[in-house]
Order: structure tokens, then sequence, then C-alpha cells
């Protein structure tokens, strides 16, 4: 399919990114200006510096560049999501803001687009990030593969290009507890992976958080697997079989080597087990009823504050 006649829309969640904003701009609009006709669709997620003001003169400036401007912090994901709900293109890239994402290698994903992949994803061939952080990720995704119930990449971000079609099934997805990765895994359209270096951040810090890390890992996890609940399962089985292996000692030793338990020994074993047993499954319970009750309150994603050329 020629390019000439398709639109892509490039969605960019910002947070804290006055610095990198101009830059990326520019950058796209110098890699993609000769190639495909294409809009970007900045989303401010309640940034505390100049980001907005910096996205505003962008806009003022160029009627192929829009903004999403949202009423506080609502978090990767939703920033995302509002961006995509507004996106106008075929073809819709999403990417960071932190220069982490080389806007050349959307001319690699627009080929992969051509050749039939209704998603592409950008996969990072080796993280740059502190240890912490490198190998909890490795960790997350080496469980994440095997405990979900849907095939994935692997160790992906947000750097990914989707056919329109795809956007259109993602757009009936209304859950709160948003984890894109997984939705558009979840969607089971054919894809193609290339991966890439990652260079370092150009300005500013993260402003994803091991908090944001730990939240978005869970919402992975308790949206995609049951194994929290075959965990409990399992748990509560390993806790009957060591119970009745303590209750065999104690109840040989009382009968063949006549010792005396008192009775407070016994109870002492069973609660302890069962009171660990009670307190894991507590947990996931809770999990549970609280992503139902998020779901069931009905909030939007996302609450808009204004807009810019929308």
């Amino acid at each position: 399919m020629e390019l000439k006649n398709i639109k892509l829309s490039i969605v960019i969640p910002v947070f804290n990114e006055e610095h990198n904003i101009p830059i990326l701009y520019s950058k796209v609009s110098e890699v993609l200006k000769e190639v495909i006709s294409h809009e970007v669709i900045f989303v401010n997620d309640g940034s505390r510096d100049n980001s907005l003001a910096v996205i505003s003169e962008i806009v003022g400036k160029n009627t192929n560049s829009k903004y999403i401007n949202l009423t506080r912090n609502f978090g990767q994901q939703a920033a995302l999501t509002a961006g995509l709900d507004f996106a106008t293109g075929d073809i819709a890239v999403t990417m960071d803001c932190d220069m982490q994402d080389p806007p050349e290698l959307i001319l690699e994903m627009l080929k992969k687009w051509q050749e039939g992949a209704l998603v592409v994803y950008g996969k990072r061939k080796e993280r740059s990030d502190n240890f912490l952080k490198k190998y909890s990720a490795k960790i997350y995704y080496a469980i994440f593969r095997r405990v979900a119930e849907i095939s994935n990449a692997g160790d992906i971000g947000e750097f990914r290009l989707m056919d329109k079609k795809v956007l259109g099934e993602l757009k009936k997805m209304n859950e709160k507890s948003r984890y894109l990765r997984g939705m558009i895994s979840w969607l089971g359209f054919n894809f193609a992976v290339i991966e890439y270096d990652r260079p370092l951040r150009k300005h500013g810090k993260t402003g994803f958080s091991i908090v944001k890390m730990v939240r978005l890992a869970m919402d992975g996890i308790l949206s995609f697997s049951l194994l929290p609940l075959k965990l409990g399962f399992v748990i509560g089985v390993l806790c009957i079989l060591t119970g009745l292996i303590f209750l065999g000692y104690i109840s040989y030793d009382a009968l063949i080597n006549h010792v005396n338990y008192p009775l407070y020994k016994w109870l002492v074993v069973a609660l302890f087990l069962l009171l660990g047993f009670m307190f894991i499954l507590l947990w996931i319970v809770a999990e549970y009823i609280g992503r139902i009750f998020d779901e069931t309150k009905g909030r939007p994603i996302y609450v808009i504050s204004n807009t810019g050329n929308i």
C-alpha cells in the first residue's frame, strides 16, 4: 500500500518533558515529512513544569500537531488511551517523549506494516536502566510470559505501531485498569517485532517511579492471569499437607513414644498455618474485589481540561 495515501497518528504522552518535547517533534517531522501524512498528538498528563506551554507553542505553529491537556496526572496508560481515542489516522504509533524511542524506527515499522503486520512492536535489545529496574523487569516479563493467558512479545515498552483495525477493537475495551501491552496482545492480531538499542534519556528524569512500575505490573498480572487464584489453591494444599505431616509426627510421638503434648501446641501448629493461608487468600480476594469495584464505579479513564487543534 502506498504511504502517500495513508495518514499516520503519533500519540505521545507527556509528563514533565519540557526540554525533550521540541527535540522530539523536530525529529519526528524531519523523519516523516517526505514519507507520509501525519499528525502528532501530545497528551499532557498533569505535567508540573512548562510542558503545556511548550506544546501549545508547537501546536500554534503547526496545523498537523494537536494536544490534549488532562486535568491531572492520570498515568501513562490513561494518557495513551486519551491520545488513541482522538487519533484520526489509518495507522497509530505510540511512543515515549524522553527520546529513548528513536523516530527513525517508525520507517521500519511502516515497512513491516506494508508487509502485512497489523501490530509492530519496538523491542529493546538491552535495558540501560539501573540494576534494580533492569533485573526486576527481566524477572517480571519472565513470569508474565509463563502465567499470562496471552502471547506476548516480551520485554517491550509503549513504542508500537497499530493498524486502524486493531485500534478500532482496542477502543471497544473499556476496562479502567489499563495494561495496553496485554490488551493489544489479547486481541490476537498478527504482529512483527523490531529490535533496537535504546538510547539514554536526553533531558530530565523519568516520571515512572517504582510505585508506578509495581502498579503497572500488578495490572498486567491480575488482568491477564488467574495465577493468584491458582496460587491460593497451591498454598492451601501445601498448608494442608504440612499440617498433616506435623499432625502425623505429633500423633506418632504421642502414641508410640508416649510424649505428652499440651493442647496448645496442637492448636499453635494448626492456627499458624491457617493464619498464613487466610492472609494470603484475603490479599488475593481483596485485589480482585478492588478491581471489580473500580470497574463498577463507571468513572472515566481520563478527564480533559482543554485541547488544541482537536
